[in-house]
């Protein structure tokens, strides 16, 4: 038997190795260098035992919030950053934690926080060695697994280029063999001829066609929601007599949820803003320096039931131009505002609108009002995600662009409504984090002919 062999069959395993030694050079890291001034924290101790307790309880509730070691669905540098921030916070609180340990009368008669110099080369080890952890993951997991051939099966050759575009991001899975229309006469031997069948905006009919010959054929399958798709995510199985039924029940926030939701977002709003509140005065002072114009933004946008109010946030366009969303190398947009909008500082002050109660943290987008009407003339059921309140952060702030298109909008905030919790809320707010660190792909503005007027 190959080596290749050896290591497909054992895959998991292996991977599963791979993520805890990653995971333990990474708490050696801070515990032995921060043993040299704490040796307490590597012997037999209460202190050892808490810190211990400490590290390995944040690891896993940070995992959870930003997503584990799972090399082979997302590319190594988007895992990198994910477990590296989920240290990074571990690190924090484990630290400030052992400050806070070492304040008695035997070691700090006063607080103060322990060597940030080791702190700072615990981050560097950590970060290097999820680097060369995830690199090394991802090699091994591309050498046993090849290259899926992948056809993608549409109606629309524009909808085909945009679904191989957004696979040309995980070249190294998918090997894109062609496209192919829903109606050709050949699609069955296409697909056959493949290992990956990509299905978007096909009709249900023909979707569930391709979907059955797909299973019989044992071919992996893409396919994007309808409506009914995600509310089949949380049916439960009903047998009435002997008929096989699914039992879904739409979704609305109850009074109870409804009221942690509002204290979640007032307290988390007042802590923002007064955080963040140097950062809104240098770009106010910024946007008001480059041009001499207002440093606010105010426009109306729909949020729950269709009810209107006025968004506010920094300008970062020149002052009366016409009003319409973004476009690619858009020339309204001023210096400062392509940093602000780069980073989503303009977003800062809906902080205010949160307090106010017009927005929440996280919900669907507040979306403009002559784009709400567009939508909803090409697409009705775009109505449907004015059921919650608008946020912040959501769905579609955080997997989508400024340049996704409303069905695809929808769906992700229909996703997020039949999906609601409290938890799925805090998981969104610490992942919205992660937006920065992609600005530039998050921030894509519309193509000049997509614009919305």
């Amino acid at each position: 038997m190959k080596l290749r062999d050896i290591c497909t069959k054992f895959q998991h395993s292996i991977m599963f190795l791979i993520e805890m030694v990653l995971y333990v050079l990474c708490l050696a890291a801070f515990f032995f260098l921060f043993a040299i001034d704490n040796p307490e924290i590597i012997s037999l101790s209460r202190t050892a035992a808490v810190t211990l307790s400490t590290f390995v309880i944040m690891l896993v509730v940070l995992t959870f919030m930003y997503g584990k070691y799972d090399i082979g669905r997302r590319r190594w540098g988007q895992v990198a950053l994910s477990v590296s921030i989920t240290l990074i916070f571990t690190d924090l609180v484990t630290w400030f934690e052992l400050s806070i340990m070492k304040t008695n009368e035997a070691n700090n008669t006063t607080f103060r926080l322990e060597n940030i110099g080791i702190l700072f080369l615990v981050f560097i080890i950590q970060i290097a060695a999820i680097m060369l952890m995830s690199f090394l993951g991802e090699a091994f997991y591309f050498w046993i697994h090849p290259k899926e051939k992948c056809l993608i099966v549409t109606g629309d050759s524009e909808n085909a280029k945009r679904v191989a575009q957004a696979l040309s991001s995980f070249e190294k899975r998918y090997e894109i063999t062609g496209t192919v229309s829903y109606e050709d006469t050949d699609l069955e031997k296409l697909m056959v001829a493949n290992d990956t069948i990509v299905l978007y905006e096909l009709p249900v009919e023909e979707r569930t066609r391709i979907v059955d010959f797909c299973y019989q054929n044992l071919k992996n399958i893409y396919f994007n929601p309808h409506i009914a798709d995600i509310l089949e995510q949380n049916a439960r199985p009903v047998i009435a007599d002997d008929i096989s039924l699914f039992s879904t029940r739409y979704h609305m926030i109850s009074f109870e949820e409804r009221i942690v939701k509002r204290l979640m977002d007032t307290v988390v709003s007042l802590i923002a803003l007064i955080i963040t509140s140097p950062i809104i005065l240098i770009a106010a002072i910024c946007i008001k320096k480059n041009d001499g114009g207002s440093v606010f933004f105010k426009q109306k946008r729909a949020t729950v039931h269709g009810r209107v109010f006025e968004i506010i946030k920094f300008r970062t366009m020149r002052e009366n131009v016409e009003n319409f969303s973004s476009t690619e190398g858009d020339e309204r947009i001023t210096k400062v505002g392509r940093i602000l909008r780069k980073y989503r500082i303009d977003e800062l002050p809906q902080f205010v609108n949160i307090l106010k109660g017009d927005m929440s943290l996280v919900g669907p987008r507040p979306e403009m009002l002559e784009n709400v009407r567009d939508y909803e003339k090409e697409l009705p059921e775009f109505r449907y995600r004015l059921r919650m309140k608008a946020g912040l952060t959501g769905y579609a702030q955080v997997y989508g662009k400024y340049n996704t298109s409303s069905r695809d909008k929808l769906m992700l905030d229909l996703m997020y409504i039949e999906n609601y919790s409290l938890v799925r809320d805090i998981q969104l707010l610490f992942q919205t984090l992660l937006v920065l660190f992609r600005a530039d792909e998050a921030t894509e503005a519309f193509k000049s002919d997509d614009a919305r007027d």
